[in-house]
């Protein structure tokens, strides 16, 4: 019995360190470090390690190291495919959203994936602002020839938006995520405004996000 107990407490304790490593790994992501990244990713295991691998890929895409990127894709796939919780299925659905933006001829093995765990996640989850906002980033990135188009991401990301309103004590991660890409669907919809604005509110959340950063420096404008 004390063995059991021991056990189970250990098995909670570790749960805890890790859903407190998801806000180090965001930092991390923000300012592009990828040797953080790359040590989150070996402190953590389960969801998180699976995150950590998946801010991982998208900041060694940026920075142009595509063999990393690739691999740490695949890490975050195995370990996500294991789990079947909403948080983890959306967060599996966005990673095969990336692995198709990195290698399109990969769309027609992983697309249905991506739409059957987006599926499986809003079932567990109507209310899961990550998977209304992984569903506007795949609408934002899917051809209008195969259902995807700016007004539906524009209304994605606005329910996501909505829903992170909502109190959030475990997986957070979003918020100013959700506003950057509802930003770059009005911008492609020639709302330049309602874009700068969006990611003015990125900024406001995360004053160190370099991608929001980034974008608005390219319009010229500072927050």
């Amino acid at each position: 019995m004390k063995t059991a107990i021991l056990l189970t407490t250990m098995s909670l304790f570790t749960q805890m360190v890790n859903a407190n490593e998801i806000p180090a790994i965001d930092s991390a992501s923000n300012t592009m470090n990828i040797a953080a990244l790359q040590s989150l990713s070996q402190q953590t295991q389960g969801y998180e390690l699976a995150y950590a691998n998946y801010r991982l890929a998208i900041t060694a895409n940026i920075l142009g190291q595509r063999t990393l990127a690739k691999s740490a894709l695949s890490t975050a796939q195995s370990t996500l495919e294991e789990l079947d919780d909403s948080e983890a299925l959306a967060l599996l659905a966005s990673v095969y959203g990336m692995q198709i933006g990195i290698d399109n001829i990969r769309g027609a093995s992983l697309g249905p994936k991506l739409s059957q765990a987006l599926t499986q996640a809003e079932a567990l989850s109507p209310s899961n602002p990550r998977v209304a906002l992984v569903k506007a980033i795949s609408a934002f990135n899917t051809p209008v020839a195969f259902g995807g188009s700016m007004k539906n991401a524009i209304e994605l990301s606005s329910r996501a938006i909505a829903l992170y309103g909502e109190p959030c004590h475990e997986v957070c991660w979003g918020h100013a995520e959700a506003y950057i890409w509802r930003g770059l669907a009005k911008q492609n919809s020639g709302d330049t405004q309602g874009a700068l604005a969006d990611w003015q509110s990125a900024i406001k959340i995360q004053p160190d996000y370099s991608w929001a950063n980034f974008l608005l420096k390219q319009n010229n404008l500072t927050h």
